[in-house]
């Protein structure tokens, strides 16, 4: 059996949402660096409401499958359908546009804006008032763009509210312990109000408590706000717990598919992890 942690969440918690139709579709993607196969004919589907983790071994190629669905990297062969089109090569832009949203491994965030401003970067591609309208900003508050601001931050304060952020929101993040910028970079996605949320690692280097609290929370974004959700994780007690279907990467290779039960008993994906098929 595959090493797990104790339950982060109550077993089956995250199962029992209802699973619409399939909203990503990855089609025989294959990415190579040079001469290295980073990805290998990889296909899976995402489906509505979900939760999907991916999983695999160090340098298994599950960021860069993540790097490919949101168009950081262009794949050799292969496409993604993504709200009902199908695209062979494509910009973060353009997949934000659409109602993507990212967070990475490493944090990315401005480690000398407070917490309030990081979040409101993310919500850049809902801004619609130009330069002139900011320019000319009315003193008593009226304008188009003053607001708009005022709108942004009601979003953005609940954002606050929901992340139980609240103590901290004019900090500067670069203040901030680790599991707490995490729940920031989270916040910052969130406030793009994706219909699907991609998240790298977004646990990685938490204690236990921290953990508990990021699975809390992601859960809660897909059950309360509807957000399906493609998750890289490490622990698999975690992944075990909030995911509905698990996708297994080796050595850019997929291994195993299908739920959290026949994942872990997947002599393939035992392997994988514990050097054996016993």
């Amino acid at each position: 059996m595959l090493r797990e942690t104790l339950p982060l969440v109550a077993p089956g918690a995250a199962r029992q949402r209802r699973i619409g139709p399939v909203v990503l579709e990855v089609q025989n993607i294959s990415l190579s660096f040079g001469g290295v196969k980073a990805l290998t004919d990889i296909s899976f589907d995402v489906r509505e409401h979900e939760v999907r983790a991916i999983i695999g071994p160090n340098g298994a190629g599950k960021s860069s499958l993540l790097n490919c669905i949101n168009g950081v990297y262009q794949p050799q062969q292969g496409a993604v359908l993504l709200g009902g089109r199908t695209f062979r090569h494509m910009d973060p832009h353009q997949v934000a546009a659409l109602g993507v949203a990212r967070t990475f491994q490493n944090l990315a965030l401005f480690k000398g804006m407070s917490v309030l401003d990081n979040i409101m970067a993310g919500r850049t591609l809902k801004m619609k008032a130009g330069l002139l309208q900011q320019a000319l900003r009315n003193p008593f508050g009226w304008g188009a763009a003053e607001r708009e601001e005022v709108a942004h931050r009601a979003v953005v304060e609940r954002i606050i509210d929901f992340l139980e952020i609240q103590p901290w929101r004019k900090t500067p993040v670069g203040r901030l312990p680790y599991g707490l910028q995490k729940r920031v970079d989270l916040g910052r996605a969130l406030a793009m109000e994706p219909t699907l949320l991609l998240l790298d690692e977004p646990m990685a280097g938490m204690n236990v408590e921290e953990k508990q609290d990021m699975s809390r929370f992601v859960l809660d974004v897909n059950d309360e706000f509807g957000t399906t959700v493609v998750l890289i994780e490490h622990d698999m007690g975690v992944v075990m717990d909030i995911s509905d279907r698990v996708v297994v990467l080796d050595y850019g290779k997929k291994i195993g598919d299908g739920t959290p039960d026949e994942v872990r008993s997947n002599p393939d994906v035992i392997a994988a992890y514990l050097g054996t098929a016993h």
